[in-house]
């Protein structure tokens, strides 16, 4: 039996259906993605944008664009899910139902004139086979979008305090690889089981709803850049029109640095948990390798992107001494941040404190031969 290369039947196959779609579609003003998006929508009336995805193995920035034109057609109409406001339940309009019977025929004038050559044994074959190898495929499809996607805990609709100068949402991500005692995240770095994960997609359909009154989004965590699927969902956010600011520990600096480079960041605000001697006590490890730290503080310096430095500071972590050090290694930053601790019922390790006013103003006093901008944030008048 002759070799197939699979892939390039396949895609011969799908270009000769779109040249056929788009010819007989045209007077409806669609293509053959929105026909397959209106009849998987018309066989499952109050579908949700995910489970639309799934079923058709579609790709989510594809559909919400497929989407909001067949509602401008006036082909689909969405509504509000009653218990979940955030997720939005897709129905056929009337306007559809009347050309349906014509765009089914279109379609089964096309299943019967590629068929023809073949006899029933054939077909049946052939339907045998196709239907396990799309078994195959969707399954991959399934684990790589387990594999290479975002997961998020939780959404801040408006804030103006993340962002400097923006009116902004947050956006946080679950999962962390640093466990420092101070951190106020909890959940977010542990991720109980009971911790309930936001769709996505309800996610994008807030910002299409609010993208004339945000400037950008902030993306915090956990640590986002964990995430393998960071980049497409931060492309998604730009493609509304949104700027893009990242909260980092800096763990991760080749993907810190790649999402940069391709301008898919506007502002990075970077922790810097302690002096170099004291970085593992700090983030609660036994051991750990700063060097992705120190590259990602280096990077930032040289001012490749729009960026901040920021430090938690808790009186059982650090002592007066350690920002000389920390003033040495950060020397000439844009700006940098000092944050008071403040005890929480969701920090990690409880009996933690802050440090005093007039000691915290001592330490911005020793930074400011340091650094460019310093300044005290949550400060306690």
């Amino acid at each position: 039996m002759e070799n197939k290369f699979i892939g390039l039947d396949s895609s011969i196959l799908y270009r000769c259906n779109q040249k056929y779609y788009d010819k007989v579609l045209q007077n409806y003003g669609i293509g053959y993605t929105q026909l397959a998006l209106i009849m998987v929508i018309y066989e499952n009336e109050g579908i949700t944008m995910n489970e639309l995805a799934l079923k058709g193995s579609f790709d989510k920035g594809t559909i919400t664009k497929s989407i909001q034109k067949l509602e401008q057609l006036d082909y689909v109409r969405i509504e509000a899910n009653d218990s979940d406001k955030r997720i939005k339940l897709l129905y056929t309009s009337d306007k559809v139902r009347e050309i349906l019977p014509k765009l089914y025929m279109l379609r089964q004038e096309w299943n019967e004139y590629l068929l023809a050559d073949l006899s029933e044994e054939e077909k049946d074959a052939y339907f045998y086979a196709i239907s396990k190898m799309i078994e195959k495929a969707r399954e991959y499809n399934l684990h790589e979008q387990n594999e290479n996607s975002v997961k998020i805990y939780g959404l801040q609709k408006l804030t103006l305090l993340d962002y400097p100068g923006k009116m902004a949402a947050t956006i946080f991500t679950g999962g962390c690889n640093f466990r420092c005692p101070f951190c106020h995240n909890r959940s977010l770095v542990f991720l109980n089981e009971n911790e309930g994960e936001i769709n996505v997609e309800a996610i994008f359909e807030y910002l299409e709803q609010r993208k004339n009154m945000l400037d950008g989004i902030c993306i915090t965590g956990g640590e986002p850049l964990l995430h393998n699927g960071l980049e497409d969902f931060i492309r998604r956010i730009k493609d509304i029109g949104l700027k893009v600011k990242l909260d980092t520990n800096g763990s991760q600096f080749e993907r810190l640095k790649d999402l940069v480079e391709k301008g898919l960041i506007d502002y990075v605000a970077m922790d810097v948990k302690n002096t170099k001697e004291r970085y593992a006590l700090t983030i609660g490890l036994e051991q750990y390798d700063i060097s992705d730290i120190e590259k990602s503080v280096e990077y930032l310096k040289q001012d490749h992107v729009d960026y901040e430095f920021r430090t938690t500071i808790v009186k059982e972590f650090h002592e007066e001494t350690d920002f000389k050090k920390m003033g040495e290694w950060l020397r000439g930053a844009k700006r940098y941040y000092l944050q008071n601790f403040e005890e929480q019922e969701t920090c990690i390790k409880k009996g933690l404190h802050e440090i005093g006013t007039d000691k915290l103003k001592e330490i911005e006093n020793i930074l400011k031969d340091y650094v460019k901008e310093i300044a005290i944030r949550g400060i306690k008048e």
